[in-house]
């Protein structure tokens, strides 16, 4: 065991060595082996629930997998082939009626038509439905869903919503813009 004043003596040497205008003695902190750390880029998977042991990670998951785009083969062939009737649908419910089918869609659409970047927008509504239902982001983060599997992507949002129990033939059950 040392003694205190070889310690002491030790730390006077080691700053009458390094005290020179600009030296910051290096701090050391001892590693966290209470709670673990949620990184600050995973917002999705932290509660904004307050609880005495820290933050909740949520539950939830998708009440579908990404490519099960059969369970619902007419939605899946209107979203092969005109994407943006889908996403109107889904824009519509999320937004809680604030943005019309219509609206979303022709968006959807005139991006879809002049840049193929479609996914830029949809994501943010992926990112938007996630934060209402407490959905993980997964399989991998929103914008790489929807950019390599972007009707993949619709269909289960499209099945979300649908299982949750809105009427999305008609859009939000009090929004009657767009019918599929």
């Amino acid at each position: 065991m040392l003694k205190k004043e070889h310690v002491d003596e030790h730390e006077e040497v080691y700053a009458a060595h390094h005290r020179h205008p600009g030296y910051v003695l290096p701090v050391v902190v001892p590693p966290n082996y209470g709670t673990p750390q949620i990184p600050s880029y995973a917002p999705p998977y932290i509660s904004t629930s307050v609880s005495v042991r820290g933050p909740v990670i949520r539950t939830n998951r998708w009440s579908t997998n990404l490519c099960h785009c059969t369970e619902d083969p007419g939605n899946c062939l209107v979203t092969c082939f005109c994407p943006c009737v889908t996403f109107g649908l889904i824009a519509e419910i999320v937004d809680k009626g604030n943005t019309t089918c219509t609206y979303a869609g022709a968006i959807y659409g005139t991006l879809l038509a002049l840049s193929g970047l479609s996914c830029l927008y949809s994501c943010y509504y992926r990112s938007k439905l996630r934060a209402q239902y407490d959905l993980p982001e997964a399989p991998c983060m929103d914008c790489l869903v929807h950019f390599c599997c972007e009707t993949c992507a619709l269909c289960q949002e499209y099945r979300e919503l649908k299982n949750r129990g809105f009427d999305l033939s008609i859009g939000n059950n009090t929004f009657l813009t767009c019918e599929l």
